[in-house]
């Protein structure tokens, strides 16, 4: 088994990379899923940055062997770029966008225009040998491994992978056995999502309906059974990423503290599972 956990860098917004570095060693991350985005510490209008925010990051004993970007269609973004920097730099998968879903174009249509892209995006990561890999989110075409595996199907899983993401696929549309998730991803799986959120009843509407809410927990608290999930990661021998996405609403200093809980919680789950019975 070789699973390497990475943090996530969304929940650092405004923070200088050095900032980024020493919270992530401190708290035990083996390394970093670099966001690419406007407003973040690497934009995608300034690839030739990338090389460099990556050396700060491993001089601090990190690795970065994934990326997150927004890119779908590739003639939008300097995609070759991004990915040629990526490559250059020793990362090694770069996370899409989103596909959205708008019931007034129609799913077909939609999902057509994303295997475009798709194609597109395939030649590219030949080209460069970093691997693009689909995220499973709410509001898009690919909410769920299904939908996902739609879009990947007749793709070399070498050139495009799967991102499942079991606390998106509870608080959002993508809810499906998690098992059903894995095994129709399995070709293509090469990083999964971490985090836990769960549903709470709110106010009934004058119709007698009542209205839910979403929110994320700390992954031992959340809809998720991780617990269940990690001992599948293991007997499986799942050779890939577990990406720490830590979207809680508070301020930085408790979502640091509640990373700390939940990687701590992570690690005990895998060490409880290997040489357990599957």
């Amino acid at each position: 088994m070789s699973l390497e956990t990475v943090l996530f860098t969304k929940l650092f917004r405004g923070e200088p990379v050095e900032s980024i570095a020493a919270t992530a060693t401190q708290l035990g991350f083996e390394g970093i899923d670099l966001l690419i985005r406007e407003g973040f510490q690497v934009t995608p209008t300034e690839p030739e940055r990338i090389s460099d925010v990556v050396s700060l990051l491993q001089d601090a004993g990190l690795r970065v062997p994934m990326a997150t970007t927004d890119i779908t269609d590739p003639t939008k973004a300097p995609t070759e770029a991004i990915f040629r920097a990526c490559a250059d730099a020793g990362v090694k998968v770069i996370r899409l966008g989103y596909w959205k879903y708008d019931p007034s174009v129609g799913y077909r249509t939609l999902r057509d225009t994303a295997r475009g892209h798709l194609e597109e995006i395939a030649a590219i990561a030949a080209a460069t040998g970093v691997k693009a890999a689909i995220q499973l989110h709410g509001d898009t075409i690919h909410a769920s491994g299904s939908q996902t595996a739609l879009l990947l199907e007749g793709h070399d899983p070498t050139m495009l992978g799967a991102y499942p993401d079991p606390g998106n696929q509870v608080v959002q549309e993508g809810r499906e056995d998690w098992r059903f998730t894995f095994d129709v991803l399995e070709p293509w799986l090469c990083c999964v999502g971490v985090k836990n959120g769960g549903w709470f009843g709110g106010q009934v509407a004058e119709s007698g309906q009542r209205h839910w809410w979403a929110d994320w927990l700390g992954l031992a608290d959340g809809m998720v059974p991780w617990d269940d999930i990690m001992g599948f990661l293991v007997h499986s021998n799942y050779e890939g990423l577990l990406s720490f996405h830590s979207h809680y609403e508070v301020p930085l200093d408790q979502v640091i503290d509640q990373t700390r809980t939940d990687l701590n919680y992570v690690r005990r789950m895998l060490e409880a599972k290997v040489g357990t019975p599957v």
